[in-house]
Order: structure tokens, then C-alpha cells, then sequence
């Protein structure tokens, strides 16, 4: 609002301001707030509303410019084509002061014309030529377009503080401010979704009425309480009030201009964790398995760039660690993600987690060469691929090893997520006292224990010691590798007489069945 001000006052050169970014990030309201206070101002305010039609647009402009004073004789000139109506009508406004224009929602503005010269031209019927202020919301976010004397006041979502507050503000009685402002975390801090959440929980008949059984019931009744379709939303209007519905505009808009890509691209990446996505994985074969079409590296690049352009993915990273290493990758808004996934792309999602599955596992398996940013940016997404998978032995191998690239790169917590995921799933599908689960068991004991949660370690070590003692002998290598790690674990506690039995024990089976020159004898 400051900086709107201080150009309606003709602080900053340049006359045209554009508030942009996705749906639901509140740019209607805002420019209406202004219009508001312009007008207490004394501002002679108007307010035009693009209905993808240049010479619509044409008729408001010019009789916004007459209000202002444009002579009828100089309108009637442009008519009868002594003049171009279009300069005509920028020349008086040029020339008028103490006014302000808002045109909303200009979310095609390749369409404004006249003609199909560039916006970014200022020859067209938006300039930033005027003595007052032009105001344009729209969703395309990209600087080329609105070219270089266009001041672009981009929105973000709401910081987690302001989130919270919001709710408060409907729900005052529905928790505290840190349950409100987990949930306003939840929400992605989208203004839209925020008022659509409050109200619900301001009804004294609804069913969850605080922040917290919201947020949970979210996981499990996301359609019904921010996906839920509008049947009224062939409406433009109503579509940009309902979560839902909101960003289709954005992909019918993309879709209109030649990106074809969009929406089965986006729905791919919805299918993915709620976690940045590294641009790698991001391939024309992958596009082209999910899809049963040719994809070519140019229309991949397109599509991508279509979505950032409307604010349907963010690019980059807000992550010190990953930005020192240069990882380049795309997220999505959890309210996005979620809305995606209900959609239907038009492919069978069976055809579409396998080619992503497919891809994850090859992207996993040439981690070790990729680096640790890759490592690090695909490890919250390979559980998912162990879940799904009918046969679990090759994602686990796959993630096994990529646990080992996070483990060697000091990595400890990603790490441990990994192993965690691999024992639940093997305690489920093979049982407690299978090989691959003691093996899982005891890996999962190793991150515990780099991670410094030294009892816990202990704790599955004699778990795992115990089983393989009963199961393999007292002299399997795999038994003797558990009794050495609970060694290590109970050195790291504090145990160090227990911990030197165990090792003089297991040294003396070695030497005794490897001989004294074996590496794993001489490791102990």
C-alpha cells in the first residue's frame, strides 16, 4: 500500500503498477483497498474489469479518458479515422492528473492489444504514460511481459505470523495463536484459503471447530473442506472465490496461449511429497512415459516456464544449504499440490506413478555421481515409491544406497527418514525377524546413533543382536556385525565396560572363524 501511494503521488517515475502472483494471494482486494483510500483522497478512481476483449477494454478506456475531460470532437476524430483512438485516448490521459485506474484481472495480457503488439511496447492500451496511476491485477508474474518501466509488486503468501493472525481474526475462540498459525503453515499462508478456513470455523455447526482437528482432518477430508467443486464455477468469478477452482483459470489461460504441458506436468508434480523437486528428474522421457506422447526438452522448458509465469510452481530456494550448492529446483504451494492431485489429467494416475516411479528409482540410483544436493532433494520422495511397489526389492536397494550417499555426506536426519521407512515397510510386509528387516533394523540403529540418540540406538541393536543370536547363531557375520554396532552404541552412552566385553568377544569369534588377518578382525 506504501508503495502504491507514493506512486499515486507521483514519487516514483512511471505510471503503471502491476500487482501479480497466483490465485487466492488477495491482488483483487488490495488494488480495491487503495481504489478506496485513493478515492477518500480525492482521486477520481475507476475501475474496469478485463473481460479478455481489446475492444472492450477500448470503450472503458475512453470513457474513462472522457470523464476526464477528453473533448467528444476528439473521440469522434478517432471514429472516423483521423486520428488513432488509442493515442488519442493516452494523449488526454497523459495530460489529466489526481487520477487512478484499476483494470482487474488482466491475466491474458497478450490479448490487449490493439493488434498483437507486445504489452511491453507501451504502445497498446495499457502505458505507463499517464499523469495519474494505472493499476493492472493479473496472475502472469513475468517481468518480459509487462516490460521494464511496469512497477511489479509481485504477492506472496502470508508469513506464518500474519497466517495465524487471519484465523484468529474469524475464529478468535477456535485455539491458540501456535495452533493457528500451524494450521495458517498448513494453508501455505494463501489468503483465500485462510478466509475459506476461517469462516468454516467461525459456524457454530460445523464439525471441526478448531485449528488443530482442521489441520488433521485435512490429511483425510482435504476434498470436502478446501477441494470441494463449485458447480457455479464456469463463472469466472466465482471460480477466483473457491480454492478449488481458482487455479484452473491460470491453467485454461495457459493452455489458450499454446502450453499443452501445463496441466499433465503439474499434476505429475502434485503426485510427488510436499518437498522441492529437483529440475533433474524433470525430463522429457519422464513427460513422455507419463503421458504416451512425444516430449520434447524445449516444450519441458516451456511448460515449466508457462507454470512459474502464473505462480503455479516457485523456482530456486529459500534453502541456505541447497542454494550454496546450486541445486536447482521447482515446488509446489501445498494448496496447489492438493488441488492437483484431485484433478484428473486425462491419463490413468496407474500409468503416470509408474513412469514416476520408474524415473525416481533411475534418478536415486545415479545419486552417488549427481552429488549430495540431489541426493538431498529426492530422498523425502523415494518412500512413496517403496510404498506403492508390488515388488519392494529393487526401491530398496535403491534407497538403501541412497541412504548411504546421505550418511557419508553427514547427512544424518534425511538419512534416518530413509531407514525409518525402509523398517516400517519391511516389518509390515516380511515381519519382525526377517533378514532384510534386521538388516533394516540395524542400519536404521546406525543413523540413530550418528544422530546422537544413543539410547535408542542401543535400544534396536540388542533387539537385532538378540534375533540374529536365535535365528543365525552366535557366529554369523551378520551377528557379529550387530554385536560390534552395539558395542559402538553402548561406547557412545557411556557404557564402556559393557562395551569392551562385547568387543573382546566378538574379536575373539572373528579371529577364530576369519582368522587373524581378516579385515573385519582387525576392525575389531
Amino acid at each position: 500500500m506504501s508503495r502504491l501511494d507514493r506512486l499515486a503521488k507521483g514519487r516514483e517515475k512511471g505510471g503503471l503498477a502491476v500487482i501479480c502472483g497466483t490465485g487466492g494471494l488477495g491482488k483483487t482486494t488490495l488494488a480495491a483497498e487503495f481504489a478506496r483510500r485513493a478515492q477518500r483522497a480525492g482521486k477520481a478512481v475507476f475501475w474496469v474489469r478485463w473481460q479478455n476483449d481489446a475492444g472492450l477494454l477500448a470503450d472503458d478506456l475512453t470513457r474513462v479518458a472522457q470523464a476526464l475531460g477528453l473533448p467528444e470532437g476528439a473521440v469522434a476524430d478517432a471514429h472516423s479515422g483521423r486520428a488513432v483512438l488509442v493515442d488519442t485516448v493516452w494523449g488526454h490521459l497523459a495530460a489529466a492528473r489526481g487520477w487512478v485506474v484499476v483494470v482487474d484481472n488482466v491475466d491474458t495480457p497478450g490479448r490487449v492489444g490493439p493488434g498483437a503488439e507486445p504489452l511491453a511496447n507501451y504502445r497498446g492500451w495499457l502505458r505507463p504514460d499517464g499523469g495519474g496511476l494505472l493499476l493492472v491485477t493479473s496472475r502472469d508474474t513475468s517481468t518480459a511481459t509487462w516490460g521494464t518501466r511496469a512497477h511489479r509488486i509481485a504477492l506472496e503468501p502470508l508469513a506464518e505470523a500474519d497466517a495465524g493472525a487471519v484465523l484468529l481474526q474469524h475464529a478468535p475462540t477456535a485455539g491458540t495463536p501456535e495452533e493457528a498459525r500451524a494450521l495458517g503453515v498448513r494453508l501455505g499462508g494463501l489468503p483465500l484459503a485462510l478466509d475459506a478456513a476461517g469462516r468454516y470455523l467461525a459456524q457454530p455447526t460445523s464439525r471441526h471447530r478448531t485449528f488443530t482437528s482442521y489441520r488433521n482432518a485435512l490429511e483425510d477430508e482435504f476434498e470436502d473442506l478446501l477441494g470441494a467443486t463449485d458447480p457455479r464455477a464456469t463463472d469466472p468469478d466465482i471460480a477466483r472465490t473457491v480454492v478449488r477452482h481458482t487455479w484452473e483459470l491460470s491453467l485454461v489461460h495457459l493452455e489458450n496461449e499454446g502450453y499443452p504441458l501445463t496441466r499433465p506436468l503439474l499434476h505429475l508434480l502434485a503426485l510427488l511429497e510436499l518437498a522441492p523437486i529437483p529440475r533433474s528428474l524433470i525430463t522429457p522421457a519422464l513427460l513422455a512415459d507419463a503421458t504416451g506422447t512425444t516430449v520434447t526438452g524445449a516444450e519441458v522448458d516451456t511448460a515449466l516456464a508457462g507454470l512459474h509465469q502464473y505462480g503455479l510452481l516457485s523456482a530456486g530456494t529459500s534453502d541456505s544449504e541447497l542454494a550454496a550448492m546450486g541445486a536447482a529446483h521447482v515446488a509446489l504451494h501445498p494448496l496447489v499440490r492438493g488441488v492437483m492431485a484431485l484433478a484428473s489429467p486425462g491419463t490413468d494416475d496407474t500409468t503416470i506413478l509408474a513412469a514416476l516411479d520408474n524415473h525416481l528409482l533411475q534418478a536415486a540410483a545415479q545419486a552417488d555421481r549427481a552429488g549430495t544436493a540431489t541426493a538431498l532433494l529426492l530422498s523425502p520422495h523415494l518412500p512413496s515409491v517403496l510404498d506403492r511397489g508390488s515388488d519392494n526389492s529393487l526401491a530398496e536397494i535403491t534407497i538403501y544406497n541412497l541412504a548411504d550417499v546421505l550418511e557419508a555426506s553427514g547427512h544424518s536426519a534425511e538419512e534416518r527418514h530413509l531407514r525409518e521407512h525402509v523398517l516400517n515397510v519391511n516389518e509390515g510386509t516380511l515381519g519382525p525377524n526377517h533378514p532384510r528387516t534386521l538388516a533394516s533394523r540395524n542400519n536404521l540403529a546406525n543413523a540413530l546413533d550418528n544422530l546422537g540418540h544413543h539410547q535408542e540406538a542401543t535400544d534396536l541393536h540388542r533387539t537385532t543382536l538378540a534375533t540374529r543370536e536365535h535365528t543365525l547363531g552366535p557366529h554369523h557375520p551378520h551377528t557379529l556385525a550387530s554385536r560390534n554396532n552395539l558395542a559402538a552404541a553402548l561406547n557412545s552412552l557411556g557404557h564402556h565396560q559393557e562395551a569392551t566385553d562385547l568387543h573382546r568377544t566378538t574379536l575373539a569369534t572373528r579371529e577364530h572363524t576369519l582368522g587373524p588377518h581378516h579385515p573385519h578382525t582387525l576392525a575389531s
